[in-house]
């Protein structure tokens, strides 16, 4: 049997004192070593690192996340490196896979499966799935760009790799906390990250993910307009450097359509976004949408139905929890009610709380139905 791979955390970290200490424990017995850079910490993370003898490397802030990545990358001796946030957690049964998955394992480059949760609370039923490319081999030229929201340089490093399809999904989940309202509050993260995208903008030949970054911070405090403006520049971006827009963009560009109620301007867009990516059940579920919002309830509810066909695990793509079961349902049951057809709207409703018991909006549908068809079996007072 071959020898068991060295596996090395890499992370940056700053005043990361509240969450640091879940995310380190998560993965204490998976890593060989943990390398983290320090930016400049003044609260407890320092001592929160050393206490998992982890060695940490202080570094003086340059406006720039990848060059503090990379520094952190130059100081890993394992083979392979693992890259993670503080404000993220593995999950621990997952992690007492990892090494053995990477036993013997040829390719350089495998994606991990991040959960991001969103809002006040921790629910299940309103995070996002999706393949992150988060464990890669040490040494074969691996580096991350951009100053912020920084990416590898997969397309340098593994020039023939065309199709997603070529990177294995390993199962192993981690579960990221700071898009809940808890951190971007607390840290002031949207200040920051217009500031430094804003800069990045203004660089001749930039990248067109740079306005889709601007385009999900507008997202984030629902300035729409604004989310609107930059993504469609994004999308633009990719096709005037002859690149396929990656499939997120287009789910923001028409579930920000579909927030502002534009039905009108999302069809027949959609429709030529589907046909890019026919396997990505968020699209449909939006197609759906937009459909029940021009009272074409019939064609909605086959959308819907195709959606419950497709599911929701294809996570090469941003997928919200439901799009392809309880989301599918409520809109069904939507439908019916538009076709008035009671007990069929009832029955999706149910359909979608069997799924997801929280769901309030299916919750209300149901008891307001229940309230109709009680007061219509009323007899009247004489």
């Amino acid at each position: 049997m071959s020898e068991a791979p060295k596996i090395s955390l890499c992370m940056i970290v700053k005043n990361e004192e509240e969450c640091l200490h879940k995310c380190l424990e998560s993965v204490k017995d998976l890593v060989d070593e943990m390398i983290i850079v320090d930016t400049g910490s003044t609260d407890k993370t320092v001592e929160i690192c050393k206490s998992f003898g982890a060695v940490v490397h202080s570094y003086e802030w340059q406006d720039n996340f990848a060059e503090a990545r990379n520094f952190g990358l130059e100081k890993a001796t394992g083979d392979w490196i693992l890259w993670m946030d503080a404000d993220e957690e593995m999950n621990q049964e997952d992690s007492t896979k990892l090494k053995e998955l990477l036993r013997g394992q040829e390719d350089s480059l495998f994606y991990i499966h991040l959960i991001n949760y969103i809002g006040d609370d921790i629910n299940e039923d309103d995070a996002f799935h999706i393949a992150h490319s988060r464990l890669f081999r040490n040494g074969i030229g691996f580096r991350f760009h951009f100053p912020i929201h920084e990416t590898l340089n997969v397309e340098e490093v593994l020039p023939n790799l065309t199709e997603d399809l070529h990177i294995q999904i390993l199962p192993v989940r981690i579960y990221h906390y700071g898009y809940m309202n808890e951190f971007t509050g607390r840290k002031n993260k949207f200040e920051r990250n217009i500031q430094l995208l804003m800069k990045e903008l203004e660089k001749e030949n930039h990248s067109p993910w740079i306005e889709y970054h601007l385009a999900s911070e507008f997202s984030r405090i629902q300035e729409h307009e604004k989310t609107f403006k930059f993504v469609n520049l994004s999308i633009i971006g990719f096709l005037e450097n002859h690149m396929m827009p990656p499939s997120l963009l287009y789910k923001l560009k028409y579930s920000t359509l579909i927030s502002i109620g534009s039905a009108e301007g999302a069809w027949p867009g959609i429709e030529k976004a589907i046909e890019i990516y026919p396997d990505y059940v968020d699209l449909h579920l939006y197609k759906g949408i937009i459909q029940y919002l021009k009272k074409d309830y019939n064609r909605a509810l086959m959308t819907f139905d195709h959606c419950l066909e497709l599911g929701e695990s294809n996570i090469r793509h941003l997928t919200l929890r439901g799009s392809g079961s309880f989301h599918a349902w409520y809109y069904k049951g939507l439908c019916y009610e538009g076709l008035g057809q009671v007990e069929e709207a009832v029955a999706a409703y149910q359909s979608a709380l069997a799924m997801a018991g929280n769901h309030a909006p299916a919750k209300e549908a149901l008891e307001k139905l229940s309230a109709m068809t009680e007061v219509s079996h009323t007899p009247n007072n004489k």
